[in-house]
């Protein structure tokens, strides 16, 4: 596997995992507990944040990747 096809399918992964938090969140109320409910979407968030992270670091490769190129 080259770095772009490992770059494709790590963007893949980031959006799988994406998907996955957003479908959790709507879940969280039904729990009835507001303490574990509130640090439940904390952490959800951070989970987002972190795919944000890594999907950033992508992007930046790939420019990297691009401008080499020229």
């Amino acid at each position: 596997m080259n770095p772009s096809e490992a770059s494709a399918e790590l963007r893949a992964r980031c959006n799988d995992v994406s998907r996955l938090v957003t479908a959790m969140h709507p879940l969280v109320p039904r729990l009835g507990n507001p303490a574990a409910q509130g640090d439940i979407l904390r952490a959800l968030f951070e989970l987002t944040k972190q795919v944000e992270v890594v999907k950033k670091h992508l992007i930046r490769l790939e420019k990297q990747d691009g401008s080499t190129a020229l």
